[in-house]
C-alpha cells in the first residue's frame, strides 16, 4: 500500500477539514492519474495496489470517498465493495467504482452492491468531476 503524503489542504469552506480519497487500482499509472485529479479537487489521496489492502486502509482511517478499480489481484473491486458495505454500512465510504467493464449486467451489479457511482476508464477531470458534484463532495460549478 503506498502511504499518503501529508495533506496540504486545511479546512474546507464552511469549517470542514480536508475530504480524503482513497484511490485503489493495480495499475500505477491509473493511480497517479487518479491522484493528480483528486488533488486538484482538493481531496487528501492514499492508495493502494489492491481490494484487500484497501479494506484494510479503510478500517486504520476509513475515507469520504473510495474510487476503486474492478479487476485487481488478491481482491476484486466486487468483492471489496461487498466487504465495504458490511463492514461500515450502505453510504459511508462514497464508492466509485472505474473500471473498463461495459456489461450492465455488472454495471447493475456494483450499483447493487452498494457502489454510489460508475464511471468508465479512461476518465478525465471533467467525468471525475462531474460525479463527484452529483455525489454532493464537490461544489456545484456556478453557470
Amino acid at each position: 500500500m503506498t502511504m499518503p503524503s501529508e495533506p496540504s489542504g486545511g479546512a474546507l469552506p464552511g469549517g470542514g477539514t480536508q475530504r480524503r480519497c482513497l484511490v485503489v487500482d493495480d495499475s500505477r499509472v491509473v493511480r497517479r492519474i487518479a491522484r493528480r485529479l483528486l488533488e486538484t479537487f482538493g481531496f487528501a489521496v492514499t492508495e493502494a495496489e489492491d481490494g484487500a489492502l484497501a479494506l484494510a486502509a479503510c478500517r486504520e482511517v476509513l475515507p469520504d470517498l473510495v474510487l476503486l478499480d474492478w479487476n485487481m489481484p488478491v481482491m476484486d473491486g466486487l468483492t471489496c465493495l461487498k466487504a465495504l458495505r458490511r463492514e461500515f454500512g450502505p453510504d459511508r465510504p462514497v464508492v466509485v467504482l472505474c473500471t473498463t467493464e461495459t456489461d450492465l449486467e455488472r454495471i447493475v451489479a456494483a450499483l447493487e452492491a452498494g457502489a454510489q457511482e460508475y464511471i468508465m476508464k479512461p476518465f478525465d477531470a471533467d467525468i471525475l468531476g462531474d460525479r463527484l458534484r452529483r455525489l454532493g463532495l464537490l461544489p456545484e460549478v456556478p453557470t
